[in-house]
């Protein structure tokens, strides 16, 4: 089982999808990095070579992944409730960011409903 970037990624899988266990790694990122190590997206995991894997890790190296990525982000939905801008309060109230609807649906992120008393008519 090889490991980038403090991961341990599926050994049996092909490459291009094993990266993709890398937080900050889609698959888009994963062919790209591919293509610049000269490395075919169909050879599996354990079957690379010891300079594939460090050409591998130096491409992951220069992109922001897993525990930095995951600190930018939380800084920056942080930064957004801090200056009391739109987006900061729905963070802050746990209600959809991005202008969707509420009366119904938004149930993931407003949680299992609550029932109200007095609701019939």
């Amino acid at each position: 089982m090889a490991r980038f970037a403090g991961v341990d990624i599926p050994a049996n899988k092909r490459v291009v999808i094993s990266l993709t266990y890398i937080y900050g790694i889609g698959p888009s990122t994963a062919a790209r990095i591919l293509k610049d190590c000269g490395i075919s997206e169909d050879i599996r995991t354990k079957d690379l070579t010891t300079e594939q894997e460090n050409a591998i890790r130096q491409q992951i190296d220069a992109i922001k992944t897993e525990g930095d990525l995951r600190r930018e982000r939380a800084l920056n939905v942080k930064r957004l409730m801090e200056i009391g801008c739109y987006r900061g309060m729905r963070h802050r109230r746990g209600l959809p960011v991005r202008g969707q609807r509420t009366r119904t649906n938004a149930r993931t992120r407003k949680g299992p409903r609550r029932t109200v008393a007095n609701k019939k008519k």
